[in-house]
């Protein structure tokens, strides 16, 4: 791919998808949905930490025990530090999960890591990439926070503000951008891709071990988490899609146009369609523990 081509899709494609899915989080999203902080404290909260706290970790873990390249590694935990997209609220809507659950953990976990996806990466580029054999300036965390509140915040409070002035044409125009949000995935993944097509070529077998096991880690745990916390079949497969299931889209977005890296976005793109793969799997999985959950018979 040219360098007119690679530029074109690091500062127009790939920050206008994220926008344009970010919008139509937004187009889901009312104030009052935020009261569900208070009906599912336990489940709300456990999910929160979950994806803030335990993913992160788990990806630093996964990316030790694998012995990782320094770029490898960055790029995988990067993937954790990004909250849940809309491609997670569309798979649990697909598997009959929590969709109103789903749409809460997304919106909180897009909202702070706004602020702490910035204080983190001013920390683990440097300590990351030292390794590399290079010194690697920090990121300036304020600039990244105007940036990334641009690119998601704005966008969030656009949709939920038509969607309080003109709700039916909100809830239509959600309807159209549901499927688009997710081709938009798919396309930024394919795109970059394309772009370092030789890299991901040369670090399939290296890096998918590793990206796979982390995925699977995340599945797993919030299984276990929605067992743990008593929750229903539908809920725990929630927590599990919304742990595991990122947005990819934003964390492409870091590495290319934020931190102008391609190699760091290997991983990611990996990531991208492992995650997707093992939650449609998982939806077919537990779809038989929903039903008998809903008919009243043994899960």
């Amino acid at each position: 791919m040219s360098d007119f081509w690679i530029d074109f899709v690091t500062n127009k494609v790939v920050p206008g998808g994220l926008m344009l899915v970010m919008f139509s989080m937004g187009l889901t999203l009312a104030l009052r949905d935020f009261a569900m902080v208070l009906r599912a404290p336990k489940l709300v909260g456990a999910g929160f930490v979950t994806h803030l706290f335990v993913l992160p970790l788990l990806a630093f873990l996964v990316g030790l025990i694998f012995q990782l390249s320094p770029e490898r590694a960055l790029g995988l935990f990067i993937v954790s530090l990004c909250p849940a997209g809309t491609t997670s609220n569309a798979m649990t809507f697909v598997g009959r999960g929590n969709v109103a659950l789903a749409v809460i953990l997304t919106a909180l976990s897009a909202i702070v890591t706004v602020f702490t996806i910035p204080i983190v990466l001013s920390w683990a580029v440097p300590w990351f990439l030292a390794g590399a054999g290079r010194s690697v300036p920090s990121p300036d965390p304020l600039g990244m926070m105007r940036q990334l509140a641009l690119i998601t915040l704005l966008p969030i409070v656009v949709g939920m503000v038509l969607r309080h002035f003109a709700p039916g044409a909100a809830a239509r125009l959600a309807r159209r951008l549901r499927p688009t949000a997710f081709v938009i995935v798919v396309v930024v993944i394919a795109i970059s891709i394309l772009g370092a097509w030789r890299m991901v070529l040369d670090n399939l077998l290296a890096a998918t071990p590793a990206t796979y096991a982390l995925n699977l880690l995340a599945i797993g745990f919030g299984l276990l988490l929605g067992k743990a916390l008593g929750a229903s079949a539908r809920d725990a497969m929630t927590l599990s899609i919304e742990t595991s299931v990122q947005n990819v889209t934003l964390s492409i977005f870091l590495t290319l146009t934020v931190l102008g890296s391609l190699p760091l976005a290997v991983t990611q793109n990996i990531y991208g369609v492992v995650m997707i793969l093992n939650a449609t799997l998982l939806i077919r999985w537990w779809r038989r523990r929903i039903e008998a959950e809903a008919q009243g018979g043994p899960a």
